[in-house]
């Protein structure tokens, strides 16, 4: 389940290798994506793998993981922009096929049944990116989060809008709540790759190391997943056994 790349970059060609073959093998396939800072390296090399092997994106279906409550679509900040930026406009997807959560959606509460609804009639998510966050959170999960929660809304913790606070220039102030799939729409996903990288995650990693599965520590869950690989590179790596360490890097992902 544990495995460990050199760096960012070599993680970035093993993820991007395995998006591309799941295509190539299935070009119909469901993806979950993920944003955030470690997702960048990813759907960068993601593009340009696309690009030289000529990979046809047309057919896929996408569904990401959430999006802040209150801001539009067209918002520098929202993820809806995140993936255009970094994915969306660099290829041709047919986006009729990318689906995100609304964040100014009227009915909060039936938009978030809508999309798990959506996800279900969709046959479910083949491949599922995950991101973690200092807390433990995936998605916008916060711990506390019930395992058995479906799409919902979910006011961000302190310390979540702390972590956040980088993406938000100057005075500009993180949204206290967002729209996040559930841990239920997470768990069904036939394969998920949670990436973490950079010694800001080491200690959240180490946890998810020693503690058994509790909803205080949300992504402690993928224990239970039969399909669930924990990709780190070394610095998230570092506060792992110096022998699980030494294990882990001696064995090929």
């Amino acid at each position: 389940m544990l495995h460990i790349f050199p760096d960012p970059s070599s993680i970035a060609d093993y993820v991007s290798n395995t998006l591309v073959e799941r295509i190539r093998s299935k070009p119909d396939v469901v993806l979950g994506l993920a944003t955030g800072a470690t997702m960048e390296p990813v759907y960068s090399r993601f593009v340009e793998k696309v690009r030289q092997q000529r990979v046809d994106v047309s057919r896929l279906t996408s569904f990401n993981l959430d999006e802040y409550v209150g801001l539009s679509g067209d918002h520098p900040k929202s993820y809806s922009s995140y993936m255009r930026q970094h994915l969306f406009e660099h290829l041709p997807f047919d986006r009729s096929r990318l689906h995100l959560p609304d964040g100014l959606a009227p009915d909060l509460d039936a938009h978030s049944h809508e999309y798990s609804i959506k996800v279900e009639r969709c046959g479910g998510i083949e491949l599922q990116l995950l991101g973690v966050g200092s807390n433990g959170h995936i998605g916008f999960n916060e711990p506390g989060t019930p395992f058995d929660s479906r799409c919902h809304v979910v006011r961000l913790s302190e310390r979540t809008r702390r972590d956040n606070s980088r993406f938000f220039e100057g005075n500009a102030v993180v949204p206290e709540f967002a729209i996040t799939m559930g841990m239920v729409e997470i768990m069904q996903a036939r394969e998920i790759l949670l990436v973490a990288t950079g010694e800001s995650k080491a200690h959240i990693v180490a946890e998810w190391y020693r503690r058994e599965v509790t909803e205080m520590v949300p992504f402690t869950v993928l224990k239970r997943h039969p399909r669930a690989k924990i990709i780190l590179d070394e610095a998230a790596a570092s506060q792992l056994p110096e022998q699980v360490q030494r294990t882990l890097m001696a064995v090929p992902a």
